[in-house]
């Protein structure tokens, strides 16, 4: 494989249709360095942008792509056009507010139940 077919042009797509990118990565490259990436390319103006690689999810050829696996081994048959760019959709996970969170452990904590017959 030469090194040219080893880089791959990607290319981030937003939930509100903007894109991040394109931009060159090697097929070795891990879909957590794709994350780190994106955390570091998030334009400021928007809002509610992720704060950790833990809070984006990228989809790929409508697979949620796993942190340890390579660009490699995600790629779909369709990276394979020559001079094409990869779309990769970006879905950030909100953190659960801290209300919410309490109130979650507190239900786990009471399970009394009560039956009448």
């Amino acid at each position: 494989m030469s090194a040219a077919q080893d880089q791959l042009e990607i290319k981030f797509r937003l939930i509100d249709g903007t894109d991040i990118g394109p931009k060159s990565f090697s097929a070795a490259t891990s879909v957590a360095t794709l994350k780190e990436n994106i955390l570091a390319q998030w334009p400021k103006e928007k809002d509610n942008g992720p704060r950790t690689v833990k809070d984006v999810k990228l989809i790929s050829a409508g697979r949620i792509l796993e942190n340890n696996r390579t660009v490699g081994e995600c790629k779909s048959p369709l990276c394979d056009i020559p001079g094409g760019v990869t779309t990769m959709h970006v879905v950030v996970q909100p953190p659960a507010p801290e209300k919410e969170k309490k109130a979650s452990d507190d239900m786990k904590q009471n399970k009394c139940l009560c039956v009448i017959l």
